[in-house]
């Protein structure tokens, strides 16, 4: 027997979206910054209104973040989790401290595991002198068991070319695409590896990050999780109302839903439907936070703090805090100790 209603709770959507173990961190970015001044930066930044060095404003429908001419955020520390960050729209110039850089987006997802420690930035570049230049993506912050915290930190990309993506038509000719970025889903490809440290590597994690996209009158059935203590959050972004189930949703939300249970998803509005879904295996440790640094214990915070003021987690080989990568429109990916870039690779051919 199926619940009453698969929505277990239901919180609005503000500037950091709620998370569940073992997701810590989930913020939608959606800038829409104006053409550029000539120099990959803001045209024209209105200083009124930003806290510049740590603008979240939002004014005039963007934000510079960390950033002083090119909006995104210079070099910074983690430890102890993993980030995963979905480009939508626009560009993102990526440099660590293992010496990996990458230009990425339109679809790129970029997963870094921080371990024992790592520095990286992520700048966020505008090309179009003569045109606005939309940004918009996800970030999302993974915990690391207690084992696998001190773990050598570890860069891939994901090229958009390469993630499986699943193209459902229901009986009426109305289509749902669900893009894969972790976790199986019956009728996709099999996922792209994730890291191999990564709670998204054990089985015993059933991890899925996926992204929904409904037509207007689309249906698709959302199955259930593997496990029974698998906890799910599908975050209702975009369009005016969606029905999952029996219930019907007509604000954007963070949707705790009920994951023992497969439930029919189904736009019933004029516009389309947009989420993401985040789920996963309770990891069930203790979680102490302090900024960048996320461990078990106070103790080892501490520690993390000792071990970046002596090490600098190996130290920064960029000249700037804030590097981009010219001007040229093209994505690329350098991992540590190459000697060439990585391009990203031809689509795959249709099933």
């Amino acid at each position: 027997m199926t619940s009453m209603s698969p929505i277990l709770q239901s919180q609005p959507l503000g500037p950091l979206w709620p998370t569940m173990d073992p997701f810590l961190f989930c913020a939608h970015h959606d800038d829409a910054y104006p053409p550029s001044d000539g120099r990959l930066g803001v045209q024209a930044v209105e200083f009124e209104g930003r806290q510049m060095g740590s603008d979240f404003s939002r004014k005039d429908g963007f934000s510079m973040y960390h950033g002083a001419g090119v909006p995104g955020f210079p070099g910074h520390p983690h430890r102890g989790f993993e980030t995963v960050t979905l480009v939508r729209k626009g560009l993102i110039d990526h440099c660590d401290s293992l010496g990996a850089a990458a230009r990425f987006g339109g679809g790129d997802v970029q997963w870094l595991t921080a371990g024992q420690g790592i520095q990286h930035s992520e700048m966020f570049p505008l090309l179009r002198s003569d045109a606005p230049n939309p940004l918009e993506l996800f970030q999302i912050w993974l915990n690391l068991p207690a084992r696998s915290k001190m773990v050598a930190p570890h860069f891939t990309m994901l090229w958009n070319e390469r993630i499986p993506r699943l193209a459902h038509v229901d009986g009426a000719g109305r289509k749902t695409v669900v893009t894969v970025v972790a976790g199986a889903l019956p009728g996709a490809a099999a996922p792209l590896p994730a890291p191999p440290e990564s709670w998204a590597s054990q089985p015993e994690g059933d991890v899925a990050i996926w992204t929904l996209h409904l037509e207007p009158g689309a249906r698709w059935r959302l199955p259930r999780a593997a496990g029974q203590d698998t906890q799910r959050m599908l975050y209702f972004f975009a369009g005016q109302t969606l029905q999952i189930g029996p219930a019907a949703q007509r604000q954007h939300a963070a949707l705790h839903v009920d994951a023992t249970q497969d439930w029919e998803l189904h736009n019933s509005g004029s516009d389309a439907v947009e989420c993401l879904v985040l789920q996963g295996r309770p990891i069930g440790e203790s979680v102490v936070q302090y900024g960048p640094f996320v461990m078990n214990t106070q103790q080892e915070i501490m520690q993390a703090l000792q071990d970046y003021r002596r090490t600098q987690f190996g130290g920064w080989p960029w000249g700037v805090q804030d590097p981009v990568h010219g001007p040229e429109n093209r994505r690329f990916a350098r991992y540590p100790g190459a000697d060439a870039d990585e391009q990203p690779p031809q689509p795959l051919a249709p099933a």
